[in-house]
């Protein structure tokens, strides 16, 4: 699974050796130098992880973490300040955790590591088109954004994405997310395949095979 890191610091040199150090890591990293581009790119694109300096031009990383912690995208603050209140301050504005420059790119990495473990960006994650869906976490992001989906809604979108280009009957999918008790009732399936295809605009790609049940296609 592909790992996407924002590296939010002014420091050219910093930005790049950082950039340098988590590509051979085997992450994808972007860079920005100023809080208030960051600030543009973080809600306009999905990232996994944000590394941020707090002395930020434009807007320095407390005020853009308080703008951004509704996205529930993980912080961890890179800042030159080493006093006890800066490093309190920092996680309580919500970032996971604080490093200290200077520092060692290994416990760079291995901060990064223990993060993305912890908000499960390295558990099982299957990608279609524009989607991501996260299946430790129950949730599926359209471009970044999650998707309100009900538990039968996720559920049945995940069976038919682990069986791709696969005819699936209603009977099968009504075993396999409602039970037997629900036998009978394909009306039901029929139902949650149109609010699936509306919801997540993939209308095209989940294909009614005539007398038997759908087919996820890619």
């Amino acid at each position: 699974m592909e790992i996407n890191i924002l590296i939010v610091e002014d420091d050219e040199a910093i930005s790049n050796l950082i950039k340098i150090s988590l590509n051979m890591a085997g992450y994808e990293c972007k860079q920005v130098f100023d809080g208030l581009e960051a600030f543009h790119m973080i809600t306009e694109e999905d990232f996994d992880l944000i590394i941020m300096d707090i002395m930020l031009p434009g807007m320095n990383g407390l005020e853009l973490m308080s703008k951004i912690k509704d996205l529930n995208t993980p912080v961890i603050f890179l800042t030159a300040k080493n006093g006890l209140v800066d490093k309190i301050t920092g996680l309580k504005s919500g970032a996971e955790d604080y490093i200290i420059k200077p520092f060692e790119i290994v416990e760079l990495l291995a901060r990064i590591e223990i993060v993305l473990r912890r908000y499960s960006k390295n558990s099982n994650c299957i990608e279609f088109k524009d989607l991501k869906i996260y299946e430790d976490e129950r949730v599926i992001k359209k471009e970044g954004q999650p998707i309100d989906l009900t538990l039968k809604e996720f559920e049945l979108m995940l069976l038919l994405l682990k069986n791709k280009n696969m005819a699936l009957s209603r009977e099968y999918l009504l075993e396999r997310i409602w039970g037997y008790e629900y036998m009978g009732e394909t009306r039901t399936i029929d139902t949650h395949i149109q609010k699936i295809r509306k919801k997540l605009d993939i209308a095209d790609d989940i294909k009614t095979v005539y007398k038997i049940g759908y087919r996820l296609e890619e």
